[in-house]
């Protein structure tokens, strides 16, 4: 009995205690205002909790940093509410509120929201509050961390929360958090707002700084997935600690300015609160650094850092901010901020302390940022007056409604407010877009002014730029913010492990770039052509011998130059047609030699042109025709005076042979039959030469495989060696019309010139074609010097009694040349003629040729008028034995 006697008494001091912990009192809140319907607010108005890292037991917080920017928006929604009761909205209905402090913490937040669904002095398990507990709703809180503890315990209970600044994009998740409302998109479109707004800028190499809460960590994610699909990259990634009590904030702040300085990224994205950004900004100043910052919307409209001393110097500074508006009365409410009769605020109390003057929160605070708080008390009064049944003199429904009904109405709700449209979405979110807010400088007061400068529309999702941006830049240009310099025309992107970097690699040869940034570079088409580093394609310049080309020129000269070489010798020729001198050249040989040659140098001609089959094959054959006929003709003259100066026993034999029109005819007919094959079976034909490296298209002959055009040269060359053999042979005979040294040495110019051209063809240098022509002129002008030019000299230059036959025979006696007659040495005649009194007179036996016109000796019989027959016999004979041995 005693037992039960102890037992009771211990449960009702037990509930007594649980009655006292759950008295509202204002202290554990802040402030408080009766009326039919309560609406709950969690406010921030201090910005931290102070030993929060050295709690070990169950104690009161004790919050610090009074927060204006958070009094601020609890203020508004304290207008708004009493705004709304002044008014027939909700006619016969007085909105009441409960104000809480979170001190920017969760748990102190779950705190506050107990002692707001606390009711009748007793704590949740002991309260049925689950139906209707007095706070119909709860406005709050402002961060997205804090917001989602309090979203998790007011699911349980389906209270409608409506935050007017946590953005986070987790909260739209409706199956973990169907209570939670919010004046404001997710952050999924604000960090794509951001993402657009770099790359409208064309900023790819950005750094990022953000706080690890809930709030920071979505958001960085969020943004570095919009930000690939812009092709924006994060050159760095710092992270601060959301609680300013943290007792490293200091070292990790000068880390992360040490990272941002020693980056090469312009731009810096901060998502961040506001608090965090000053204590930032500071070292930036201290340190002079200046970039571009980008501020999320936490700390986009802050009044605070916007007023900071040396503001001015960190560089341009934009943020996205949720759309604003005007609070009719509110700024003169601040002004002659009061408590109303009948309820409590010691929050308003502790600013007063403050002695601040009556317009210092208007310049303090950016007062539209507390539009976001008169949508909120206005959803929740949309929806209380359908709910309610209201007209326009009461509001017939039962007040002391449960939450979630209010909720499944907020859900539904649809209002204008100066002049655009407000509800929520499926996912309980407002979707009015963002304004971009520009933080102009005002340089005499050396702070910043906000500027609305454009807004992101979530429907179209793109930026408009709605006024021109001032740059702190002395030229007033764009910054720029890039991994990776432009890739030039001319070049393309190679993409390295970082999607923002890239190598500029030269477009290769047949391809090309005409614009900055190209992935790849576009093949050239239709036949042109591009070095490397090309920005376009052209056609390829063909290459051939023109006439207006310098070494057109110079070979045309020498062409022309043996064309009047020909033409001279053909008119000596005329005019001494019938002089021994001609006659002794070969007559008709003269002009057949004048011909060949004049097919030669026509050869020459058809290098200077653009080949084609038909020229390749002519200039190949008029050479083959043109110098066989010619090595043809002078071998007829090496053969003739060989034949002349041999023994008369050995005439005989080769006399035969002696047959000047038939060697002539059959020498250039092989060659035309080595041609004819060489046509038909390997033929030349045009070559087109086309380098990568050059824009060149060369156009050029080639002769066939190489075999008929080496026969061909065989074929002179074997020509031209059998008139070296025999014109050596005969080069003892005498001089006056001797042209074996002649014959010797132009056809050793031909071979010579021919075996050095031999291996440079071979080798298929690109001059080949040039030292070919070179070869054909230097083998021309070979016989013209040595042919042509000592006959001018004798026709012109000597007397004509010097150039007779008679004359010599007279020279014959004199000179010291033997003849390999095997008779006698001429040498020996004028001794003989000396010593023995022998006279010799020459009968006129010649070995004559009516087709050549030329009459040579046929080894002359000499008639020997004896004078001392006595003594020339013995002498004769022995000198015959001695020829003869």
């Amino acid at each position: 009995m005693m037992l039960w006697i102890h037992v009771g008494i211990s449960g009702i001091l037990l509930l007594t205690d649980f009655g006292t912990g759950c008295d509202y009192q204002v202290d554990k809140c802040g402030a408080w205002a009766e009326g039919d319907v309560q609406i709950g607010i969690l406010s921030a108005c201090y910005s931290k909790v102070e030993t929060l890292y050295y709690r070990e037991q169950p104690e009161r917080y004790n919050c610090s940093e009074f927060n204006l920017v958070a009094f601020v928006r609890m203020l508004a929604a304290i207008h708004t509410i009493e705004t709304i009761n002044n008014s027939s909205l909700l006619p016969g209905v007085c909105l009441g509120y409960y104000i809480c402090d979170t001190c920017s913490d969760a748990s102190k937040a779950i705190q506050s929201t107990e002692h707001m669904l606390a009711a009748n002095g007793t704590l949740l398990p002991q309260c049925e509050f689950i139906q209707k507990p007095k706070v119909k709703a709860i406005i709050g809180t402002r961060y997205s961390e804090v917001s989602i503890s309090v979203a998790r315990l007011l699911t349980l209970y389906m209270v409608p929360q409506i935050s007017t600044s946590a953005s986070a994009e987790a909260l739209s998740d409706r199956k973990r958090y169907p209570a939670f409302l919010r004046t404001v998109p997710s952050d999924i479109h604000q960090t794509k707002a951001l993402a657009k707004f770099m790359a409208y800028f064309g900023w790819d190499w950005v750094g990022v700084v953000h706080g690890d809460d809930n709030y920071g960590e979505d958001a960085f994610h969020s943004f570095l997935v919009d930000a690939e699909t812009e092709n924006v990259c994060a050159a760095f990634e710092e992270t601060l600690p959301h609680y300013l009590d943290c007792k490293d904030i200091d070292t990790r702040i000068q880390k992360v300015a040490d990272t941002i300085q020693q980056s090469r990224a312009k731009v810096v994205l901060l998502i961040l609160k506001e608090e965090l950004v000053k204590k930032l900004f500071i070292e930036m100043i201290n340190r002079n650094i200046s970039r571009t910052w980008i501020a999320s919307d936490a700390w986009s409209i802050s009044v605070d850092i916007a007023q900071m001393v040396g503001i001015n110097k960190v560089g341009d500074i934009f943020g996205f901010s949720f759309i604003t508006g005007t609070n009719p009365g509110f700024k003169e409410y601040l002004q002659k901020l009061t408590i109303p009769p009948g309820a409590e605020n010691k929050f308003i109390e502790e600013y007063q302390q403050m002695g601040k003057s009556t317009d210092y929160l208007t310049k303090a605070v950016h007062i539209d940022i507390a539009y976001g708080e008169r949508l909120a008390v206005l959803s929740i009064a949309h929806a209380l007056r359908k709910l309610l049944g209201c007209n326009e003199t009461a509001c017939p429904g039962e007040k002391d409604l449960p939450p979630w009904k209010l909720l499944r109405e907020l859900r539904n709700i649809n209002f204008t407010l100066d002049d655009r449209t407000f509800y929520f979405n499926t996912s309980g979110n407002f979707i009015n877009g963002y304004d971009l807010i520009n933080w102009v400088r005002d340089m005499p007061s050396g702070q910043r002014q906000f500027v609305v400068v454009g807004n992101y529309n979530l429907g179209q999702k793109q930026i408009n730029l709605k006024k021109p941006i001032d740059w702190s830049n002395p030229d007033n240009t764009t910054p720029v913010s890039i991994c990776s310099e432009a890739c030039p025309p001319g070049t393309a992107k190679k993409l390295s492990k970082i999607s923002c970097c890239h190598n500029c690699t030269e477009c290769l040869e047949g391809t090309y770039s005409n614009s900055t940034n190209l992935q790849n570079c576009l093949p050239c088409e239709n036949g042109t052509w591009s070095l490397k580093n090309s920005t376009h394609c052209k056609p390829r310049e063909e290459v051939f011998w023109k006439w207006n080309e310098t070494r057109a020129i110079v070979f045309l000269t020498f062409v022309l130059t043996g064309f009047l070489l020909l033409f001279v010798n053909l008119i000596v020729y005329f005019l001494y047609r019938g002089s021994p001198v001609i006659k002794q050249a070969g007559g008709y040989i003269y002009v057949l030699i004048m011909l060949g040659l004049a097919l030669s140098y026509t050869s020459v001609l058809l290098f200077i042109c653009k080949p084609n089959t038909h020229i390749c094959r002519a200039r190949s054959f008029l050479y083959a025709l043109g110098f066989s006929l010619t090595v043809s003709c002078v071998l007829v003259k090496a053969l003739r005076t060989f034949v002349a100066f041999l023994p008369q026993y050995r005439q005989h034999n080769i006399k035969k042979f002696y047959k000047p029109p038939l060697i002539i005819s059959c020498g250039t007919f092989i060659q035309v039959l080595i041609c004819i094959f060489w046509l038909i079976f390997d033929s030349p034909a045009v070559e087109t030469v086309e380098s990568t490296l050059s824009m060149e298209i060369i156009f050029q002959c080639k002769e066939g495989s190489g075999v008929g055009f080496g026969i061909m040269l065989s074929y002179i060359a074997l020509l031209a060696l059998l008139c070296f053999a025999l014109a050596f042979k005969g080069r003892k005979v005498p001089q006056r019309f001797n042209e074996t040294g002649h014959i010797i040495l132009s056809m050793l110019i031909y071979l010579f010139v021919w075996v050095c051209f031999t291996p440079i063809y071979a080798a298929k240098i690109p001059e080949r074609f040039s030292i070919q022509a070179a070869a054909i002129l230097v083998s021309t002008y070979g016989i013209i010097f040595c042919h042509f030019t000592p006959k001018w000299y004798m026709a012109l230059c000597k007397k004509k009694e010097e150039v007779t036959m008679e004359a010599y025979i007279a020279r014959a006696c004199s000179a010291r040349s033997s003849v390999d007659s095997g008779l006698f040495d001429l040498s020996g005649v004028g001794s003989l003629c000396k010593k023995s009194g022998l006279k010799i007179s020459p009968s006129q036996t010649t070995m004559c040729s009516n087709d050549t016109g030329v009459c040579s000796p046929e080894s002359p019989v000499y008639i020997l008028k004896v004078e001392n027959s006595s003594n020339y016999q013995p002498t004769m004979r022995r000198r015959f034995q001695r020829r003869s041995i």
